[in-house]
Parts: C-alpha cells; sequence; structure tokens
C-alpha cells in the first residue's frame, strides 16, 4: 500500500513541462544558510589590501530568494518540514519527513527518480538519516526517530532496490547497531561500503556507502583540511556520471545551522567556506557537463545572524579570522585545565582575544556552571562582542532564503518563489526522463 500511496504521489503532483530537462540535477543545501550568512561570507573572504569587496561564488550564482514557512501558523520552519518541501514540491508540518500531516507518505524526487531509471545520491556533513538527507530517502512521523529513518534507507525498495544508489557522509552509530546491522544488508545487496576517508577510493562503482563518522562528520573549523565537503561531493559526482540515463544529487552542508544555533560566528564562516568550495566543485562539473543544472538554496536562517550590532557600526571579520575552534571544542579545552592563567592563556591562544580580569572572572564562573551551555555561551558571546555580530536566536527565523542556479535550465529560477516551487521544477525535469 504504501508503495502505491508513493508511486500516486510522485506522479500526479506535477505536470510535465515543455522545456527541455536537464539530464543531471545537483541539489545542494545549505542547512540554515540565511542572506547574511552569504553577505557574511563575501566580507569573510575579502582581502583587506583590495579597496574593492570581491563577489564570491555564491554571489555570482544568485538568481532569487524563496520563501520557507511549514503547514502551520507559525511561519518558523524546521529542518524536517523545510526539506520535506524541497524533496517533494509539499509543505507540511514541523518535525515531518516526507509526510503530511495524516502522516501519509509523500513522494521524492529520489524515490521518483529511482522509478525512471535515474541514478540518484546524498552526500551530507551531518549524520546521512539527519533531516535534510532523511526527507528525500524516507518517510517519518518524527525526525527524531533517526534509527528507523536508517532502517528505511535499507528497507524500502523499488523495483527490489534500495532508493539511493549513493549515500555519503556519517552516522555509523545508526547504521551499525546491537539490534541490526544496516551495513550488512547493503553489502548483502552489493553496495560498496566503506568507513574510513582515506579509502574513498576503493569506491569504483554504484551503489555504494561511506559513513565516515560515528555521527557528524568533524566540524570544518576543527579539522586541518578545512572541512571535507569538496572531496565528498567530487567523489559522488564521479560515480554518479556514469549513469547513462543522468543522475539527481543532494548535496548537504549540515552544520551551517548548527553554528547558527550556537550563535558561532567563526564556526558558521569555516562552514560557509566548506560549503563554497563543494559548489565550486559542482559549478566545474557543469562547465564539463552542460547538460547538468546546479540549484543551491537554504531549508531556512539560523540565529538571526546579523554583521554589525551593538549600535556599532563595523563588523570585524579580522577578529572571526583568528579563531581556530569551535565554541564547543573550546569550552572542551577549557574545562580540562585548571588554574585561571591557563584557562586565559588558551583562550587567547584559540580566539585571539585578550580576557581583562572581569571578563576571566565571567569565563570561570560560566565553566563552573552545571550546564554544560554555560561555558560555551559566555565563550562565544566574547567572539560576538569582539567582532560586533548579532544574534537574535539560539533557534532559526522566517527570514527568506537565497536560491543560485547555474547550467541548463538556470534561468527557471529567477526572482521570488517559495520552496516548495523549486522541488516542483526539479520534479518536472525528473519526470521528462528518456
Amino acid at each position: 500500500m504504501r508503495t502505491a500511496i508513493l508511486s500516486l504521489a510522485v506522479v500526479s503532483l506535477f505536470p510535465v513541462v515543455s522545456v527541455a530537462a536537464p539530464k543531471n540535477i545537483i541539489y545542494m543545501i545549505g542547512d540554515g544558510m540565511g542572506p547574511a550568512y552569504v553577505a557574511g561570507y563575501r566580507y569573510y573572504q575579502h582581502d583587506p589590501v583590495s579597496a574593492t569587496v570581491a563577489s564570491t561564488v555564491f554571489d555570482d550564482l544568485l538568481t532569487g530568494m524563496a520563501s520557507t514557512y511549514p503547514d502551520d501558523d507559525t511561519l518558523v520552519t524546521d529542518s524536517a518540514a523545510g526539506a520535506t518541501a524541497l524533496a517533494t514540491g509539499v509543505k507540511s508540518y514541523n518535525g515531518a519527513i516526507s509526510v503530511n500531516r495524516q502522516h501519509i507518505p509523500i513522494g521524492t524526487m529520489m524515490q521518483l527518480a529511482k522509478r525512471l531509471g535515474k541514478a540518484n545520491g546524498i552526500v551530507a556533513s551531518s549524520q546521512v538519516n539527519h533531516a535534510t538527507p532523511a526527507s528525500f530517502l524516507a518517510h517519518n512521523s518524527s525526525r527524531r526517530n533517526m534509527d528507523d529513518i536508517a532502517d528505511m534507507y535499507l528497507d524500502y525498495r523499488i523495483d527490489g532496490k534500495p532508493v539511493a544508489d549513493l549515500i555519503i557522509g556519517g552516522g555509523t552509530r545508526y547504521f551499525v547497531r546491537e539490534d541490526r546491522n544496516l551495513v550488512d544488508g547493503f553489502t548483502e545487496l552489493g553496495y560498496q561500503y566503506t568507513d574510513d576517508y582515506n579509502q574513498l577510493d576503493n569506491l569504483t562503482r554504484l551503489p555504494a556507502m561511506a559513513l565516515l563518522a560515528e555521527t557528524a562528520l568533524p566540524a570544518a573549523l576543527n579539522s586541518a583540511g578545512g572541512g571535507m565537503l569538496a572531496p565528498l561531493t567530487e567523489k559522488a559526482l564521479q560515480l554518479l556520471s556514469a549513469a547513462d540515463k543522468g543522475f539527481v544529487l543532494m548535496v548537504e552542508g549540515s552544520q551551517i545551522d548548527w553554528c547558527g544555533h550556537d550563535n558561532d560566528i567563526a564556526c558558521a564562516m569555516a562552514e560557509m567556506n566548506d560549503f563554497a568550495k563543494a559548489i565550486s566543485v559542482a559549478k566545474a562539473y557543469v562547465d564539463a557537463n552542460p547538460d547538468t543544472l546546479l540549484v543551491i538554496t537554504a531549508d531556512h536562517e539560523t540565529g538571526g545572524l546579523s554583521l554589525g550590532a551593538n549600535g556599532v557600526y563595523e563588523w570585524r571579520t579580522d577578529v572571526i579570522k583568528q579563531v581556530k575552534a569551535t565554541g564547543r571544542e573550546i569550552a572542551r579545552q577549557l574545562q580540562q585545565l585548571q588554574s585561571p592563567q591557563q584557562i586565559s592563556q588558551r583562550y587567547t591562544e584559540l580566539t585571539g582575544i585578550s580576557l581583562d580580569e572581569a571578563q576571566l572572572q565571567l569565563l570561570l564562573t560560566a565553566l563552573k556552571d552545571a550546564d554544560e551551555k554555560a561555558g560555551r555561551n559566555q565563550i562565544l558571546q566574547f567572539i560576538s562582542d569582539a567582532s560586533q555580530t548579532g544574534w537574535t536566536s539560539g533557534g532559526h527565523t522566517a527570514a527568506d532564503v537565497p536560491v543560485m542556479a547555474y547550467g541548463k535550465n538556470a534561468g527557471e529560477f529567477n526572482g521570488f518563489m517559495d520552496n516548495t516551487a523549486i522541488a516542483k521544477k526539479l520534479f518536472q525535469y525528473i519526470q521528462q526522463t528518456k
């Protein structure tokens, strides 16, 4: 019955359009990436030696804006409802993984691609069964049911095969469990598998899966190489490009959102840089394969980021660039130190910010708080204050998000649209598969 419902939902929602469809679709989602993140990254990348602020890949590909409201009266979406809209073309409630209010599954573009013989895959810097990737491959009444979502990646079949031809990201704890080893199930179906980033070259064909961390991949700011999303995107495109009927690939810059929730501006800019490098990989693929469409957007904005705060007319990227680790990592390291002098010295080493006596006392008090967030919040407040970065929330906002497009039919994404309209256009292209 579930299969019948999904099939009807996919086929009947969107009429076929007359424009020639691209063979390949690359769909990139910057989780939490609101307009201020894009502008902030432009200034963050700016070389102070130059009098002119140069554009970034985000600016160069910008075509429009999109609304993100969910199927209720809150106007503020979560990642699950936002991704459901982007994956299905249908709005739903916050927490929904591609189901409607009645918990009836809504067909996703990856499922449609699978039925029509196109290859499909997902890449994420989060757990691969987190809200955004899950909304492309599974159905569940709650994003929190992560084991059940992982199970569905294997158990839901189209023509006897799991939906995804390629899965790359983190999340071994959900796929290799005491109650069930899903990886064994995938390999028994012929999937190549690795859990080692250095062994990615062992993936030579589809279907394939790479789970490269217990949960999420390392944060870009904490990584020696500055993030993994670009090489993972390149690997995904290499594998998918062999598909005769083309492919649909979703790539999520997952942790932009997590930095926004923490109000961690240095973390956010590092994740934006990781995402920008992945976009450049995708753009180069489009240049070499012009029958490809690249679409980039966000599911929502996170944190209510402002570039400038406290009535001061400046935004200090020089401060941000000195920060060497995320607030979470800084807090972890400071918690291991004993003396106030050690804590003060290490904080300065990791942030470039020298604390006066009053600030040090605030930090010491926060680090002793039973709430582990207290120390992190104080650490990040000092960075926000020094850089004149403002935040209005530790959650999401209803701000519109940018839309970027490049390649075949990119002009169809000009101007303002709702997030569901993006998915509907992509459904139409996928339906034209020959």
